[in-house]
């Protein structure tokens, strides 16, 4: 009886011990307690970036729903540096933020570039703070279509096509585009670029004619954007986040949040891959293009690679 009562004892210590060690251990994955206090008490402003090329919306998306979703975070700043990218990537985070916007104050950081497609996605936050010397604007869209008809017959290649309309192989680099398959891809840039004038102009908070003038595909620094109304104030990252906690109302120094990246799994990475590879090969996508940076083939707000 001694011994079974010592053993239950022995056994309670180690579960207290194991509890205590289990919360100070999340207490510190999680960064509960900080100089100041509870930290997981005090308001917060999340960063989330965005760099390089915009293919996908996808992770953008899921780390500013993981924002909207934490009560004590009350600001988001979107570290930009992004050259562009596809239109509907551009699209689809243009539209979470302004969703995120009812709920919190959202500001755009703009790095080295932020243009086209990048710029496009800034437009959505509450304010753009910008570097002086950060590459922005370039609100324009570009499509382009290599040739090889003349390659192919020094080579002796001839390429058969069959279809079931006469717009199916529209930008079809063995032939010459005819005249009528212009016109329709004219139309379709010059819609697009009409998307991206009517979302810059409303995220600024401007009019359509306003912007018109300056969507013809130039890019600005930053000063020379703060200049045309294109960007609110002049800045680095540091003071993106201090505008932030200022505008949300946050006092003294905020504690900043950076949302876990999601770890793909090797299955994810081999399907990425796939999909790149084939759409690289197959694909005349939009882009929106900032012209002194690279770009994809086809359509989308993109620049130069």
């Amino acid at each position: 009886m001694p011994g079974r009562s010592r053993g239950k004892g022995l056994l309670f210590i180690v579960l207290i011990l194991g509890l205590i060690f289990g919360a100070s251990y999340l207490a510190g994955r999680w960064g509960v307690f900080g100089g100041e206090g509870t930290i997981l008490s005090r308001d917060k402003v999340a960063v989330v970036s965005i760099q390089g090329v915009l293919a996908s919306s996808r992770e953008t998306i899921r780390q500013i729903k993981e924002v909207r979703d934490k009560k004590d975070v009350k600001a988001l700043v979107l570290r930009i540096d992004s050259p562009g990218g596809t239109v509907v990537a551009a699209q689809e985070i243009y539209a979470e933020i302004r969703k995120l916007r009812k709920n919190k104050v959202v500001l755009a950081s703009m790095g080295n570039v932020a243009a086209s497609g990048g710029y496009y996605v800034a437009c959505a936050a509450s304010e753009i703070v910008a570097n002086p010397g950060t590459i922005t604007g370039s609100i324009g869209v570009i499509s382009e279509y290599p040739n090889v008809e003349q390659l192919m017959k020094k080579v002796g290649l001839r390429a058969e096509v069959l279809k079931s309309g006469r717009f199916k192989d529209m930008g079809n680099p063995t032939r010459q585009m005819t005249e009528e398959e212009r016109r329709l891809l004219q139309n379709l840039i010059d819609n697009i670029h009409k998307q991206f004038i009517r979302d810059v102009a409303r995220g600024r908070g401007k009019t359509v004619e306003e912007i018109e003038p300056l969507a013809d595909g130039r890019v600005f620094t930053g000063e020379q954007a703060k200049e045309n109304g294109l960007v609110d104030r002049l800045g680095d990252f540091e003071d993106a986040i201090d505008r932030a906690a200022e505008l949300a109302g946050i006092e003294g120094k905020p504690e900043i949040l950076y949302p876990e990246e999601k770890r793909k799994k090797i299955w994810e990475y081999l399907v990425q891959t796939l999909a790149e590879t084939v759409g690289s090969a197959f694909r005349s996508g939009l882009e929106l293009a900032d012209p002194i940076h690279f770009h994809p083939e086809g359509l989308s707000v993109l620049g130069r690679r």
